[in-house]
């Protein structure tokens, strides 16, 4: 996480423990990482923005501590002008759907649709953020979402055994824009629907039809889309966080709210991948 601000004078030493101002502004690294990049378009131009303002906090702490997360996104914005054509994507890159519409975005709704739906900062913290009333960042999310629903194309695949929860998963994905390319119940299932339609990502439980498990079909999938996100929704999480193999993938733990899907999906997409850095 630290190479991406090499170069902080203030980091501390093995001599000198950090503090918990540092503690403090150095978790919020990844978070803020995530932002940047989707804020700015590329990872290389992100990460360094995020060292600048790290190195800044880092030197001159913010005055409200009780909110750092929302003062170092404010000072990233604050920092980044809106994006000329330099900063976009280059002819040839293939975007997610998802990233194709935010793209096409007016500056404003693309920034309140990251604060509130990627980051899933309240209203009232994405206007400090921005600056902005509470009621305008309101009526931006309002129609960066009415026109990401008429540019999506996202194709999603459900993988759930529970007739009633794959339905209301199914009605949340369409309910952002994205288009749900199968609903299985088990990993045979799942790979017949990824063969017709190659999903951008997968919404997997953990417990299937069968005596069949989650695992299985993300390994399975893999095996066919060796990079697909897949997100994990389930009531058995602790069994995620005791293998190592899957420990990375977001997990989303039953029962849960169409705001924790939206939120995961979004995340999905705009984690950083460094392999693109």
């Amino acid at each position: 996480m630290l190479e991406i601000v090499p170069s902080l004078r203030t980091m501390p030493t093995d001599d000198a423990p950090m503090d918990a101002h540092t503690e403090a502004v150095l978790a919020q690294i990844p978070f803020l990482r995530r932002f940047a990049r989707a804020l700015t378009g590329t990872a290389t131009v992100g990460d360094t923005l995020v060292a600048d303002v790290v190195e800044g906090a880092l030197t001159t702490p913010p005055e409200d501590g009780d909110r750092i997360r929302a003062t170092l996104l404010r000072a990233i914005v604050e920092a980044r002008d809106p994006r000329t054509a330099a900063d976009r994507p280059a002819d040839g890159i293939v975007l997610h759907p998802l990233e194709r519409a935010l793209d096409g975005l007016p500056e404003t709704e693309r920034r309140v649709f990251l604060l509130v739906t990627l980051e899933a900062l309240p209203i009232g913290e994405a206007a400090f953020v921005l600056g902005l009333p509470d009621a305008e960042v309101r009526a931006a999310l309002a129609q960066a979402r009415t026109l990401i629903g008429d540019r999506l194309g996202a194709s999603i695949l459900i993988v759930e055994d529970d007739a009633v929860i794959a339905r209301d998963l199914a009605e949340t994905v369409s309910g952002m824009g994205h288009r749900v390319c199968g609903v299985a119940a088990t990993p045979e299932e799942a790979m017949e629907a990824a063969a017709d339609d190659e999903p951008t990502l997968a919404l997997i439980d953990l417990h299937l039809a069968n005596g069949t498990n989650g695992k299985q079909t993300v390994s399975r999938l893999r095996g066919r889309h060796a990079h697909l996100p897949v997100i994990f929704v389930t009531a058995f999480a602790e069994e995620l966080e005791r293998d190592r193999g899957f420990a990375l993938d977001p997990v989303i733990r039953k029962p849960f709210t169409r705001d924790q899907i939206e939120t995961a999906i979004t995340q999905a997409v705009f984690a950083p991948r460094e392999a693109a850095a």
